[in-house]
C-alpha cells in the first residue's frame, strides 16, 4: 500500500512526499517543497521544532497514528497548514506541505487565491497551499490513500533525481533551526522565499 511507502524516517518520508499530487476535489496540485518534521523525546526522531516534541495532544494526535494520514492545523488563527503524517503506527513524525504548482482546476484555485498574481503563486507557501485546496480543519484525519476520500495523495512513481532537489534549513522555526529537513525541487517556480526565524539562534549554532 502507498502509505507503507511513508513508514520511515522522516527525511525519507519528505524525500517521498516531493513531487507528488495531493487532489481536493476538482483542485490538484503538485507539491514542489515540503519540510520534515519529527516528534517527542521517546521517539527515534526527537524534534524540538514538532508540534509533537513534547508529546502527544489532542491538537497533534495524529501525528502519533499510521502513516499516509492529514494532519491540519492553523498558523497564526488564520492560515491553514497541511501536514502528511508519517513514520510507523505509535511514532510522532509528519511532512509539512509547503508549496505546490497548481495542476488541476486552476480557475477554483484562482477565485479561492485572488491575491494571487501568478499562477506560481497560487500555493507558494503552507497557508497558500492549503487555501488553493480549499482544506480546511475539518479535514484533519483524512486518510489519504482511501479511495472514497475526498482528498487524496498520488505518489509520485520513481524517485527524483538528485540533482533536482535543493536541500536546506526549515523556514521559520527558533529551534532545531539549521536541520536541513526542508527540500525543494529546483526547477520550480512555486517555491518560497527561506526566511530564517530572527528567534533562531546564529546559524550553525542552534542545538
Amino acid at each position: 500500500m502507498p502509505a507503507e511507502e511513508l513508514a520511515v524516517e522522516p527525511l525519507a518520508a519528505a524525500h517521498r512526499v516531493l513531487g507528488a499530487t495531493l487532489r481536493s476535489g476538482p483542485v490538484a496540485v503538485r507539491i514542489v517543497e515540503v519540510e520534515a518534521y519529527g516528534g517527542d523525546p521517546a521517539g527515534p526522531w526527537h524534534d524540538p521544532a514538532a508540534h509533537s516534541g513534547r508529546g502527544r495532544t489532542p491538537r497533534n494526535a495524529v501525528m502519533f497514528g499510521p502513516p499516509g494520514v492529514l494532519y491540519v492545523y492553523f498558523s497564526y488563527g488564520m492560515h491553514t497548514c497541511v501536514n502528511v503524517t508519517s513514520g510507523p503506527d505509535g511514532v510522532a513524525s509528519a511532512v509539512l506541505l509547503r508549496a505546490g504548482e497548481v495542476v488541476e482546476g486552476h480557475e477554483l484555485a484562482r477565485a479561492r487565491r485572488p491575491a494571487a498574481r501568478t499562477d506560481a503563486d497560487l500555493a507558494r507557501g503552507p497557508g497558500n497551499f492549503g487555501s488553493a485546496l480549499g482544506i480546511a480543519l475539518s479535514d484533519y484525519g483524512t486518510p489519504l490513500f482511501d479511495e472514497a476520500s475526498p482528498i487524496r495523495l498520488e505518489l509520485a512513481s520513481g524517485t527524483i533525481d538528485s540533482d533536482l532537489v535543493g536541500v536546506g534549513p526549515r523556514v521559520g522555526v527558533s529551534l532545531a533551526a539549521d536541520r536541513p529537513w526542508r527540500l525543494w525541487l529546483r526547477d520550480s517556480a512555486a517555491v518560497s522565499v527561506y526566511r530564517r526565524s530572527p528567534r533562531a539562534p546564529q546559524a550553525g549554532r542552534s542545538a
